[in-house]
């Protein structure tokens, strides 16, 4: 009996750092991703909701924060989202009202410290977890917190395959964390969501191997901005663009979404140079297929030679 589901990345970014626009662009996207595709998961970009300030310095160099950086800070605090927060519970409705599993890339502001982080919103049960981006990348250390061992979940979740329910499970990691893949594959994760911001091309080779060496989906979200989906004084008020506005179809982040298979076959992808929603029916019997070479966490593993060990309440 086939095990099939149906999943999407959504190539995306956030309406000009907006919520509420944002959140609109969010129900588009997961309505186009379900009505002409079937789809019944959609990842979305890192950073998705609340922005990626893309080569702001927020007015800093070693010792020294300018006016004009923390003004810069103080508009990016107030754009990001809580959770919980009448946002997130948007995000619930619109998951509940298109029957879509959502893992979406978010800004996430608790007191004073912001968090890159990935929430996870089940149709039924809404809100059902949360990863923190453990170690932000270089410049961003500057604006985002350090998540911890507390929010690397796998979460189990049935979906409605063609004859009967199947069951898989789900993970995230924002970015260049994928170093804490292998603490994934130790809880037998499935479908490995991956939002990032990279849109180089050499991404796609860190994707297709996470796929093959972990046996799972990899389902890579990317951004795609040009100039237009920022707010004006992310340019004219920082060092962003040195005081003046590029022309507004400037492409600031390339995207390169892509779908693969625990085979490492490219499914979907990668798409460059537009907005767009990638799907593929995920063959979940893929999974078996690939561990027949090797589980990396089990029969390929020397746990005489080398211990993983994880500072994680799941552990």
């Amino acid at each position: 009996m086939p095990r099939t589901i149906r999943a999407s990345v959504v190539q995306t970014c956030s309406a000009r750092f907006s919520i509420p626009d944002t959140l609109v662009k969010l129900e588009q996207l997961t309505r186009l991703a379900r009505d002409r595709d079937g789809s019944q998961l959609c990842v979305f970009p890192e950073a998705f909701i609340g922005g990626y300030p893309k080569f702001s310095t927020f007015g800093t160099s070693i010792g020294t924060r300018a006016d004009v950086g923390r003004d810069e800070f103080a508009r990016y605090h107030a754009g990001a989202i809580e959770v919980p927060s009448p946002a997130l519970t948007r995000i619930e409705e619109v998951s509940r009202e298109t029957g879509v599993f959502l893992v979406v890339g978010i800004i996430e502001r608790e007191f004073g410290t912001l968090y890159c982080t990935v929430v996870f919103v089940d149709p039924v049960n809404g809100y059902v977890g949360k990863h923190r981006k453990l170690m932000p990348t270089a410049m961003e250390r500057i604006v985002w917190g350090q998540g911890d061992g507390s929010t690397l979940p796998v979460l189990e979740k049935k979906f409605a395959s063609r004859e009967d329910e199947v069951s898989t499970r789900i993970s995230a990691t924002i970015c260049c964390l994928n170093v804490v893949r292998t603490y994934y594959y130790s809880l037998g994760t499935e479908l490995y969501c991956a939002p990032t911001v990279d849109a180089r091309p050499e991404w796609q080779s860190t994707m297709q191997h996470i796929a093959l060496e972990g046996g799972c989906f990899v389902l890579s979200a990317c951004q795609y901005a040009e100039a237009k989906d920022f707010p004006d004084e992310h340019f004219t008020l920082t060092d962003a663009g040195n005081g003046t506005l590029p022309e507004p179809n400037k492409v600031i982040i390339n995207g390169g979404s892509v779908i693969i298979s625990p085979l490492g076959k490219v499914l979907a992808g990668p798409l460059r140079d537009a907005e767009g929603v990638l799907t593929a029916e995920l063959d979940l019997d893929d999974v078996a297929r690939k561990k027949f070479d090797l589980d990396v966490v089990g029969h390929y593993a020397r746990n005489d030679v080398f211990k993983l060990t994880v500072n994680a309440p799941q552990a």
